[in-house]
């Protein structure tokens, strides 16, 4: 994936959500808030990642402020219809690893990687 992928969405707060292509590796960046409103892009996002995904796709949060249960089910689906591999999800907000283990528990397929 190069370049940017579609993005700013503002959400009612006056956040927004900024996805882009990681340099190096295949995976996306995303910083800012995954909610209701920013969510399509979400979901845009992970879908071009998926097309694209071979074995290891990272995820890379360290810029995400907050991101809700639906973001999360996004991720999460994403990650369920796999064929193979895995994604690695890294330094995402502290919510994100809580409602994968509670609604997601085992799901193999998503590794998180540290805060």
């Amino acid at each position: 994936m190069a370049g940017p992928i579609p993005v700013p969405a503002p959400s009612r707060r006056g956040a927004a959500l900024e996805i882009r292509s990681l340099s190096g590796r295949p995976g996306i960046r995303a910083a800012g808030e995954i909610d209701v409103i920013t969510r399509s892009s979400w979901t845009q996002a992970l879908e071009g990642l998926a097309s694209v995904h071979t074995d290891v796709s990272f995820v890379e949060l360290s810029g995400l402020t907050f991101i809700d249960v639906g973001g999360t089910a996004a991720l999460a689906v994403t990650a369920q219809q796999l064929g193979t591999g895995r994604i690695v999800v890294e330094r995402p907000p502290p919510e994100l690893g809580r409602m994968l283990a509670l609604f997601w528990p085992g799901l193999s397929t998503i590794e998180v990687a540290g805060r």
